[in-house]
C-alpha cells in the first residue's frame, strides 16, 4: 500500500483535502516572533495577519530539518506503507535538501520502504490543482505508477497567473533589485508572474495600474482555459477579496461555464507575495512561457 501526501503549500482548503482523504506535511511561518503552522484556512486568522504586514510586520518562513521530515514519515514506514509525496515547487525553498538527508536514513532503517517525490514546480493551488487530480486518480484505483503518468503530462498544462500589489515583497525574496522596486512602486506597476518550467519565478509583463493588472489575469483564463467541465478554475487572493471578486466576474462574464472556485491565499504564500496579490490557477493547453527568467 501508499500513502499520498501533499504539504500546506499547495493550499487545497480544509474541508477539500478531509473530502480527498489527504495527510498534510504543515509547514510552519512567524509572525512577530510566534510560530504557526498552517492548518488550511481551518482555524487561520486570516485579517490578523495581513493587518500585520500592512502594518510593517515583516513574516518569515522557515524550511522543515531532517529530523521534522523523519518525525512525519517515520509512522508510514512503520505500518509498512510507501509514501508518494506530491510536492511544492523545489526551486522555491532549500526545504528538499534536508527531505533528501531525511530519506536517506530512513533507507538504512526501513530499506524495503520507498518515499517517492514529485515536484510540481509550482506552488499555491498550481500546486493544489496536481495534488487534487492525484488524490481524484487515488481515490478511484489507480496506482502510483498511474498518477505519475499522468502528472508527467499534466504539469505542464497548468498555468498560473498573479499580480502582486506592493513590489518590495518582492525585493525582500530577491526577486527584484531594490531600484526595480521602489521605481516600479513610484510608477504604480503592477508586475503579473509566472512559474517557469523549472518552477522558479518569472515576471512575463508589469501592468500599469489595479484595473489594468485585474483585466490582464482574466484576459489569460478567458483566453486560454481548456477542459472547463473537468478542472476548476481557482481565483485566489491575499485579503483583497473585492478585487478577487471582481476577477471572477470578468471572467465568468466571457467563460460561464468555468467552475471558478475562489479562496484566500494562506500565511506563508502570503508572507512572499504580500496583501493585495491577486492569482489565477486553471488548465490550459500548457503552462505559461516566459519571455525571460528573472
Amino acid at each position: 500500500m501508499s500513502v499520498l501526501l501533499c504539504d500546506s503549500n499547495c493550499e487545497l482548503w480544509h474541508t477539500r483535502l478531509k473530502e480527498l482523504g489527504l495527510d498534510v506535511i504543515s509547514m510552519p511561518y512567524y509572525v512577530k516572533g510566534q510560530e504557526y503552522y498552517y492548518d488550511m484556512g481551518a482555524n487561520t486568522d486570516f485579517r490578523a495577519f495581513y493587518d500585520a504586514v500592512r502594518g510593517g510586520e515583516i513574516p518569515k518562513t522557515q524550511a522543515l530539518n531532517p529530523e521534522d521530515y523523519k518525525r512525519i514519515l517515520t509512522p508510514y514506514f512503520e505500518a509498512g506503507e510507501d509514501v508518494l509525496y506530491l510536492s511544492f515547487s523545489h526551486k522555491m525553498s532549500g526545504t528538499f535538501q534536508y527531505l533528501d538527508l531525511a530519506l536517506a536514513e530512513l533507507k538504512e532503517a526501513y530499506p524495503e520502504r520507498k518515499c517517492t517525490v514529485f515536484d510540481t514546480a509550482s506552488i499555491s493551488l498550481g500546486a493544489g490543482i496536481q495534488v487534487e487530480q492525484a488524490a481524484l486518480m487515488k481515490k478511484a484505483g489507480a496506482s502510483d505508477e498511474e498518477i505519475l503518468k499522468f502528472l508527467r503530462s499534466f504539469t505542464d498544462r497548468v498555468a498560473v497567473y498573479f499580480a502582486v500589489d506592493d513590489l518590495m515583497h518582492l525585493k525582500r525574496g530577491g526577486r527584484l533589485s531594490g531600484f526595480a522596486a521602489v521605481a516600479g512602486t513610484m510608477l504604480g506597476l503592477k508586475p503579473v508572474l509566472t512559474f517557469n518550467e523549472e518552477g522558479g519565478l518569472s515576471v512575463l509583463t508589469k501592468q500599469s495600474g489595479r484595473r489594468k493588472a485585474i483585466s490582464y489575469l482574466a484576459g489569460k483564463v478567458i483566453e486560454e482555459l481548456r477542459d472547463e467541465d473537468t478542472y476548476p478554475v481557482y481565483v485566489v487572493d491575499a485579503d483583497c477579496p473585492e478585487d478577487g471578486d471582481r476577477l471572477r466576474d470578468l471572467i465568468l462574464e466571457k467563460r460561464p461555464r468555468a467552475n471558478v472556485i475562489r479562496q484566500i491565499v494562506g500565511p506563508v504564500i502570503g508572507a512572499h507575495c504580500g496583501p493585495g496579490t491577486l492569482g489565477v490557477i486553471f488548465v490550459a493547453d500548457r503552462r505559461p512561457i516566459p519571455l525571460k527568467k528573472d
